[in-house]
């Protein structure tokens, strides 16, 4: 990495942190630090700041609400970029449409939706994380995923400009998108139906109460870590392998849910990672299944 660190924090000040420890900022409070950690005060910001490094760095890491992501032990080499406040606001467009910045958590898009009478986006108020995320993923659950409400989004590009792409203009698949992994998401228009605030909340509440009686809560935990695999559920192939008592260390599997892994209290990153490939060697072996991850892994590994 040839940046020159000195200048940038100069010119960035309390906006970029050198080696800022990203344990903080993952549900599972794991990880090492981060060589650069920059948190753009607006979108011209961020544009300028990609135009000073992107002759220098070939990979930037974007951090949004640390749900489904794991942060290796050692940390990541080069650059962080997490969005703040001011790539979170909501705003109606039109009558069944709203516009949201990228770090907006996807349970505050639904309650955004449901007290303008949107209906179609009660799903997000079950999935962990930010709108950029759940972009990126194509996140969904019963039965509904993002790429059927987006309407298009706007990103900084790894030249440092702003674009704007249409819904199809993007390649959706289960869990995931053909977006360049350098362009950052900005914001998204996501448009409903219009719905009676009654219903919608009826539907939300029902919704919230599957997740609670199935899923863990309140625990460190990164969310589902597998993807389901043609139509099978990926806990049923986990438990049908006798997988869902394993652990190492601290690292263990919900009892809840075994699809979920756990940082148990002083589980190392490197602890979670080992239980994963554990369980993916033995499901491989019982049932002749390669699974797929859905959490992202990040850092530099040993």
């Amino acid at each position: 990495m040839k940046l020159n660190t000195d200048y940038l924090q100069k010119k960035y000040g309390k906006n970029l942190i050198l080696r800022e420890n990203l344990s903080k900022y993952s549900w599972f409070n794991l990880g090492g630090p981060a060589d650069i950690f920059f948190r753009p005060k607006d979108k011209d910001q961020l544009k300028e700041f990609i135009n000073e490094i992107r002759k220098d760095i070939n990979e930037i890491n974007i951090l949004g609400a640390g749900s489904n992501t794991l942060i290796r032990d050692t940390g990541v080499k080069g650059v962080v970029i997490k969005l703040g406040s001011k790539f979170s606001d909501s705003r109606l467009l039109e009558k069944d449409t709203i516009e949201v910045g990228a770090a907006t958590l996807d349970k505050k898009v639904a309650d955004f939706a449901k007290s303008n009478g949107i209906s179609n986006m009660e799903f997000l108020s079950c999935i962990p994380g930010s709108i950029g995320g759940a972009i990126v993923m194509n996140s969904g659950c019963y039965g509904s995923e993002i790429s059927e409400i987006l309407q298009s989004i706007k990103v900084i590009d790894d030249k440092g400009l702003e674009k704007e792409i249409k819904n199809e203009e993007i390649n959706f698949y289960y869990r995931g998108t053909n977006l360049p992994k350098n362009y950052i998401i900005i914001s998204a228009k996501l448009k409903g139906l219009l719905t009676s605030k009654q219903k919608i909340e009826e539907k939300q509440n029902l919704l919230i109460k599957r997740k609670k009686d199935s899923q863990p809560s309140q625990i460190k935990t990164g969310g589902s870590t597998f993807k389901n695999s043609d139509g099978t559920k990926a806990w049923m192939l986990i438990k049908e392998s006798g997988c869902d008592k394993l652990y190492v260390g601290d690292a263990k599997i919900s009892e809840k849910h075994c699809n979920f892994f756990v940082n148990n209290g002083k589980a190392k990153a490197s602890d979670i990672e080992n239980l994963i490939d554990k369980v993916k060697k033995e499901v491989q072996t019982k049932t002749g299944v390669n699974l797929e991850l859905e959490i992202k892994i990040i850092g530099e590994k040993k």
